[in-house]
């Protein structure tokens, strides 16, 4: 038997057990009268983190640890003194894993719990506050019988949870999907062998009957041509469409504590830069947590956010070393270490509206329970520098000031984006988050979330973030995003008899246009450029066994859809704050082509390295950030 932990007393009674504990903790008034008495923090800080707290119900201490007033090691032990139990520092004495396992390693990451050892008939727990006792008191002793309570700090309760249980948080993460939903056993050899089988089949349909073959080709491309750009049509009309009123938003009694998710690896570029945008949302601290999820093997990122002096509502959370390095694993990592009840993710560059929390909170109390994911709109703060970063700001402007908003409204499902996603918590963790294998996680939950009766909808808030402008790194992300749509489709597609039924005719046929019409379009594309030879007065094998009538339809159909892009493009960039020349949307047609060849890499990935992630590097054409009186200080004056 190991060793009991040595334990700091604070008072001279015996801890007491977890039921003695099960009373109302003290109000803020008498724990400030207490601070003031000792003379631990300054009066005018207590003053200020009451008056913020007004009407909030927020405990003082955790509004003081939020302001910078305290930090970790003062606020348990001013908790120590006030409910008379005694400290434990878990470094110094390791938990047992066997009591960590029979409490759940999530419930222990997310209440704050420690299980430590077992001293005599009873069990040492290590809690962050005396109110998790309250809470988690019937369930501990029913689980261990007589519990000895005692106090530790949150991040060293984690920092011990995850020490000890490293493998198994990072096997859970990779697996929180239901099977039948996940791509984790994705293939890839019985994907080479039906694609070999596949290729062969062509060449031999081009040797024996070329025309016929490059006829059914060019008939499929031009139907989803059709059927994607009457999408277009549609999700234009409806996004430009006012917007039908929404309820009042309710008074909200207290703020509802909300955890943003930030992913990062091989980030020591813009770790701080970073912290100083985040620094300036205007959400109250004691109600707001960032989590910045590092990777165990980077630890450049972990000294560049540690040289950055994280204020006290920032912290860091290491995913450890599993089979797959991804951003969904790690966020599903981090989901267990979360306290709030609205979950968010922003990515490294991201710059959001100082009011989006506040905007993401309201919305959420404007909608029912079914809407269970608000997305927020993306944007570009470097679209003047080049002739790429341009076209990528036209394309993201038509995606998401227009298509996006018209797919919500139409009632379709939502592919979601990336970043600037926030959740329903008890939604999130009922679809099991984020699939730790698909590279495109983002669209993949957005389609699970329609599947199983939820919502998401479109708030107009905007995030900013780096375009990705050079042409080699915008190649190998778009190969990321075209191949976890060629999964994604392929996942939800194991059965569409029930996704038929799951989705509706309507959403069903949404989900197509969407994933199989867009990767048509994108990987047939030469088949379309073929047809510029007879621009040139040069013959070409289809058009032989065409009709002219039937030529000069293609060609018409070509045109419409290419004027239906200009003008979406153009009407898009008016709803932007970016004032481009609109004679840049006619050159798109130069551009889309390079995403032909990121499909084309895709295609190799998704038979060889599924589910390899192509990392792109951030912070290249990052403006300067200056720090706004909001930012948090990590200490005190």
């Amino acid at each position: 038997m190991p060793a009991p932990p040595r334990l700091l007393p604070l008072a001279r009674r015996s801890p007491p057990p977890a039921a003695e504990v099960a009373a109302a903790p003290p109000p803020a008034e008498a724990l400030g009268v207490m601070l003031l008495r000792e003379g631990q923090v300054a009066p005018h800080r207590i003053m200020k983190a009451l008056s913020r707290g007004a009407g909030r119900e927020a405990p003082l201490a955790e509004m003081l640890l939020a302001e910078g007033a305290l930090d970790e090691a003062e606020v348990c032990e001013i908790l120590a003194r006030r409910s008379g139990m005694a400290v434990l520092h878990p470094a110094v004495a390791p938990p047992d894993p066997r009591l960590v396992d029979r409490l759940g390693v999530r419930t222990c990451l997310r209440e704050a719990l420690l299980p430590s050892q077992r001293i005599g008939d009873a069990t040492l727990v290590a809690a962050s506050t005396p109110e998790t006792f309250l809470r988690q008191g019937p369930r501990l002793q029913e689980l261990f019988g007589r519990v000895i309570p005692a106090l530790a700090s949150r991040s060293e309760i984690e920092a011990a949870v995850v020490a000890c249980r490293a493998q198994v948080i990072g096997a859970a993460a990779e697996a929180r999907v239901a099977a039948p939903e996940s791509c984790r056993d994705w293939r890839p050899a019985r994907m080479r062998q039906l694609t070999l089988g596949a290729a062969l089949g062509l060449a031999a349909g081009l040797a024996l009957a070329p025309q016929a073959v490059l006829l059914i080709l060019t008939l499929w491309t031009l139907i989803t041509l059709v059927c994607s750009t009457l999408l277009r049509i549609a999700a234009a009309i409806a996004a430009l469409r006012r917007a039908p009123p929404l309820p009042p938003a309710p008074t909200l009694a207290r703020l509802p504590m909300v955890s943003i998710i930030v992913a990062l690896y091989h980030e020591e570029d813009i770790a701080g830069r970073l912290v100083a945008r985040l620094g300036r949302l205007d959400y109250p601290r004691d109600r707001l947590e960032i989590l910045l999820v590092v990777e165990a093997c980077d630890r450049r990122t972990r000294a560049a956010l540690d040289a950055a002096r994280l204020p006290p509502w920032m912290r860091i959370v290491v995913s450890p070393a599993g089979q797959i390095r991804t951003k969904p694993r790690a966020l599903n990592v981090a989901l267990d270490h979360c306290r709030g009840s609205i979950i968010g993710v922003y990515d490294a560059e991201d710059s959001p509206a100082p009011d989006q929390i506040r905007r993401i909170v309201e919305g959420f109390s404007r909608r029912g329970p079914q809407v269970a994911c608000l997305q927020g709109q993306l944007d570009y703060y470097n679209p003047r520098t080049n002739w790429l970063s341009r076209c990528f700001t036209i394309e993201y402007a038509a995606w998401w000031r227009l298509m996006l908003p018209g797919v919500d409204r139409l009632g379709l499902a939502v592919p979601l984006g990336g970043t600037t996603l926030f959740f329903r918590r008890a939604a999130l963790e009922d679809l099991g988050a984020w699939d730790a294998h698909n590279v495109t996680e983002d669209a993949d939950l957005g389609i699970r979330l329609a599947r199983h009766g939820y919502r998401t909808e479109l708030v107009a808030t905007v995030t900013e973030e780096e375009a990705n402008c050079r042409a080699i790194p915008w190649i190998k992300q778009r190969s990321r995003w075209l191949k976890g749509f060629m999964m994604t489709w392929a996942v939800h597609m194991r059965d569409p008899a029930l996704l038929w039924r799951q989705l509706g005719p309507r959403r069903f046929a949404g989900f197509q246009v969407m994933f199989l019409g867009s990767l048509s379009q994108t990987v047939l594309a030469p088949l379309l450029w073929s047809f510029w030879l007879l621009a040139l007065g040069l013959p070409h094998p289809v058009a032989a066994t065409l009709p002219a009538p039937a030529i000069w339809a293609m060609v018409a159909l070509l045109l419409l859809a290419e004027s239906v892009a200009v003008v979406t493009g153009i009407l898009a960039l008016r709803q932007t704050r970016h004032r481009l020349n609109p004679l840049w949307v006619l050159t798109m047609h130069l551009y889309n082509p390079l995403a032909t060849f990121a499909a084309y890499k895709a295609l190799w990935e998704l038979l060889t390295a599924p589910f390899y992630w192509d990392k792109t590097r951030h912070g290249l054409f990052d403006p300067p950030v200056r720090l706004s009186a909001s930012a948090a200080r990590p200490h005190r004056p």
